[in-house]
């Protein structure tokens, strides 16, 4: 099973027509457009989806058409979390998991819990999950870290934890992690541009914001890290990396939905309290990806 989610996973975007309507037919388009150059797994319904944007009933119709249009070619993730434990599970309960091979559970954000209630609120969902639960601890969105003492106690005592998407870019306690990590455990970057110098560290991947425009790219990339060769890797990393920044320079999901719309992948809209990039973000990404 853990195999399924080692090499690049990809955070995927949720197009919207101009009139804020999920765009299924672009949702098509990406969805080849990812498997046909190179992913491992979609991840649907995370934050660069906007899932918070989204009804639940808008949530479900997406899950089940990127689900029956991947025909089962790569294994999907979906994101379930959030900071009030019993809603988390209700909608567990809620889910139709056909198609489904495992649960992304950011941590609760907003009113930081601490470590013991990170690690109830992860232990009652493991109990209610039917599918394996990936970790994802991403501090500079949700206002609380998680420790590499109560992932790894997480890790250990839980056996359907088989993963955590370490978005912390603490390398230090992402070494923690790697050192006394149990062995059918996986440690995924959430950092595009600390993905090279963190395979290097042994880690398994990374769940992607910038591989929904450059799949073909940072598959590649991921794939010779993990094989070794460093030499390679780095070529495309310093290559990509310029772009990564013109990417995230004013917030996810706006720069890379801005980059798929130069490539003709879909419109470039969001929904609030999200707005596109600025006029001149929006230029100098347009050169970027022109000339890259």
């Amino acid at each position: 099973m853990i195999e399924n989610f080692r090499g690049l996973g990809v955070a995927m975007v949720t197009p919207f027509k101009h009139d804020k309507s999920i765009d299924f037919d672009a949702v098509e388009r990406l969805v080849e457009h990812l498997i046909g150059n190179g992913v491992d797994y979609l991840v649907v319904m995370g934050t660069t989806g906007e899932s918070a944007t989204l009804s639940a009933d808008e949530r479900e119709d997406l899950i089940r058409f990127i689900v029956d249009k991947n025909d089962e070619r790569v294994p999907v993730v979906v994101g379930i979390g959030g900071n009030n434990t019993s809603s988390v599970l209700e909608s567990i309960d809620d889910y139709n998991f056909k198609g489904i091979d495992a649960i992304l559970s950011v941590t609760p954000y907003y009113n930081k819990p601490t470590q013991k209630g990170l690690e109830m609120h992860y232990k009652a969902i493991v109990a209610q999950s039917p599918v394996p639960v990936i970790l994802y601890n991403v501090p500079g969105r949700t206002g609380v870290n998680m420790t590499a003492e109560t992932t790894l106690k997480l890790a250990h005592d839980h056996s359907n934890i088989i993963a955590i998407k370490e978005a912390s870019g603490n390398l230090n306690q992402m070494s923690y992690i790697l050192r006394d990590r149990p062995e059918n455990f996986l440690v995924i970057s959430g950092d595009d541009g600390l993905t090279l110098p963190q395979l290097a560290m042994g880690i398994d991947g990374v769940i992607s914001v910038v591989g929904n425009a450059f799949p073909k790219q940072f598959s590649r990339m991921v794939k010779l890290g993990l094989e070794g060769n460093f030499t390679e890797a780095s070529k495309i990393h310093l290559k990509m990396i310029e772009i990564i920044d013109a990417l995230f320079a004013e917030g996810s999901p706006g720069g890379v939905k801005a980059a798929l719309n130069i490539l003709g992948l879909m419109e470039n809209s969001l929904r609030l309290p999200l707005v596109p990039i600025s006029e001149s973000a929006n230029y100098k990404l347009s050169l970027l990806v022109e000339n890259f």
